[in-house]
Formats: structure tokens, C-alpha cells, sequence
């Protein structure tokens, strides 16, 4: 079975870096998930394709139809930001680039269902969540705790 990585944020400003992440995890044979939408996730699942890589998301709503360009495999919860928990708990890891409040629920249902976390420098700063300077650092850490 492949290594499913959940790529967690939002936040215009730190779509490059996402999508250097999504790249990083699919030339890696990773599966990328996400909530796929825009933004963050859609620059992961973006950056994942470019590197002939899997992508899943799960929507917060009804429509398959909402799920950004570069998503595979779409789940759709009908349960809004409830779906946060089904994001990270699909992963096998976790790595969060920018983000705001949903982020950091993301963040702490990861860390109570015990997936690894790892925050992409700028960040949420949390006792105990290790961080990352670079995309590639940050990989390397989430791959290395899910395999």
C-alpha cells in the first residue's frame, strides 16, 4: 500500500512552497491527500501531478464538481470543516504549510488520532510539533515517521 502524506493549510503566500511539497512527495511514491479545494491544497495536488503523483480530496461539501483540477480521487463528506478530521486522519503523516484556524484543528486531530506532524517554516509554532525549514526537510521528516 502507498504512503498517503495529508498536506494541511491555506494561504495564497505559501502556495509555491506547497507546491514544492506536493512534488517532493510524489517523485518519493507518495500519495498526496488534501482538502481539495483551493489555495494550499490545490498547489500541493498541483505540484504532486507535475511529478506524475496520486492525488485525493476530501471536500467539505456535496459536489465532486468543487474539488480543484489536480485531484484523482474525490470524497465528498457533506460535513464542512468537520472533514478536517477525515484529512489528516488519511495520512500517514502529516505536513502543514501556512494555514490559519483550520490548520491548526487539522494540527491538533492529527496529533489526538497520533499521526506525525510537521509544521513548514512560517508557521503555527506548537510545543512539541517539529518544523521545517525547507519543503524538502519537511518531506523527509513526514516520510521517515510514516514508513
Amino acid at each position: 500500500m502507498a504512503v498517503q502524506v495529508a498536506v494541511i493549510g491555506s494561504g495564497a503566500e505559501h502556495e509555491q512552497r506547497a507546491e514544492e511539497v506536493g512534488r517532493l512527495l510524489a517523485e518519493r511514491g507518495a500519495t498526496v491527500v488534501c482538502g481539495g479545494l483551493g489555495e494550499v491544497m490545490a498547489a500541493a495536488a498541483r505540484g504532486a501531478k507535475s511529478a506524475g503523483g496520486t492525488t485525493i480530496g476530501i471536500l467539505p461539501g456535496e459536489a465532486r464538481a468543487t474539488a480543484n483540477e489536480w485531484i484523482d480521487h474525490v470524497v465528498v463528506t457533506g460535513i464542512g470543516h468537520a472533514r478536517n478530521l477525515a484529512v489528516v486522519a488519511s495520512g500517514d503523516a502529516v505536513i502543514a504549510v501556512g494555514g490559519r484556524w483550520g490548520t491548526l484543528a487539522e494540527i491538533g486531530f492529527a496529533r489526538v488520532v497520533g499521526r506525525y506532524v510537521v509544521i513548514l517554516e512560517p508557521g503555527w509554532e506548537i510545543e512539541d510539533v517539529p518544523r521545517a525549514a525547507t519543503p524538502a526537510e519537511a518531506v523527509e521528516l513526514a516520510l521517515a515517521a510514516a514508513r
